[in-house]
């Protein structure tokens, strides 16, 4: 790993067109971020070594950069090489359904930019996204802005991103239900349904992995106590690791059937356990709780 000789932090947020890099960067220039919006990646190292004569006066820079270049996954892995011998260098990869992205551009009225190159919409979000995926898969943040409007958004930036200069690991834990579909931004990921389901019980039916019988009938079921001391202890060295190479957030998705009971119950759980493992900082998230 590359030595850091600065406390300069550059995010170089990109992704999908209509995935919501605006509403990032706005959030970001809000936060105190000094934004640049559709610059040229030739010039990201130009603005870095001008914020570090600075004096300190451009601590973080973010950078959003177009993805629908060619030759962008090279370029970025040039770029990020380059710039993190003076700095602390994450890119930051906004992603959302085939089908949210026409649903946006339809809303909006706007045609996408490799529309006509591409003979449709859709035709040009699938091309996007072909020339993308090498590049979504190397970064080191990927957010899926399916299920977010503007506001929700503007939200998980303001988590994720207000306050980086807290040492240590963010860990985001989240429950949610596999019928509503598994999460594809999160790290980490485990399956609640090898335990019965409280769906089954009369009494427990109407309640949530919140509510205390539900919490003590999953978590008094043969094999869920077991499970959760040992994926404790299999993620404390994980995330010592994440700490040591310079990663500041993690997520674990926690699934069961329809996110309401067993998901809720046990990622309860985890975060607590979690909470106390040195340098994490956890914030507990039910996706889909309240969705049936």
């Amino acid at each position: 790993m590359n030595e850091v000789t600065t406390g300069q932090e550059i995010l170089i947020v990109t992704g999908m067109s209509g995935a919501g890099r605006s509403t990032v960067a706005n959030t970001l220039e809000d936060l105190g971020w000094y934004v640049v919006d559709n610059l040229p990646l030739s010039m990201v190292k130009t603005l870095a070594d001008m914020a570090d004569k600075s004096g300190g006066a451009l601590p973080r820079i973010a950078a959003v950069v177009d993805v629908r270049g060619r030759d962008l996954f090279a370029d970025i892995q040039e770029t990020v090489n380059e710039l993190r011998h003076t700095a602390t260098v994450r890119v930051v990869f906004l992603d959302a359904a085939d089908d949210i992205l026409v649903r946006r551009y339809e809303s909006v009225r706007r045609p996408h930019p490799l529309q006509v190159e591409a003979g449709g919409l859709l035709e040009g979000i699938r091309l996007e996204r072909e020339r993308s995926q090498e590049l979504r898969a190397t970064s080191d943040v990927v957010v899926d802005t399916s299920s977010y409007n503007v506001h929700q958004l503007t939200t998980a930036t303001r988590e994720m991103f207000s306050a980086e200069d807290t040492a240590g690991l963010q860990l985001t834990v989240m429950s949610f239900g596999f019928k509503y579909g598994a999460p594809t931004d999160v790290d980490l990921m485990a399956d609640m349904r090898f335990i019965p389901n409280p769906f089954w019980e009369t009494e427990l039916r109407p309640l949530t992995g919140v509510d205390p019988a539900v919490k003590d009938y999953v978590l008094s079921r043969e094999g869920a106590s077991e499970f959760i001391d040992a994926y404790v202890a299999a993620l404390t060295p994980v995330f010592a690791g994440f700490q040591r190479e310079n990663k500041r957030h993690a997520s674990l998705a926690i699934g069961c059937t329809g996110g309401k009971h067993r998901s809720v119950a046990v990622a309860r759980e985890l975060a607590d356990r979690l909470a106390g493992l040195p340098g994490v900082s956890v914030q507990l998230r039910h996706r889909d709780l309240g969705r049936e």
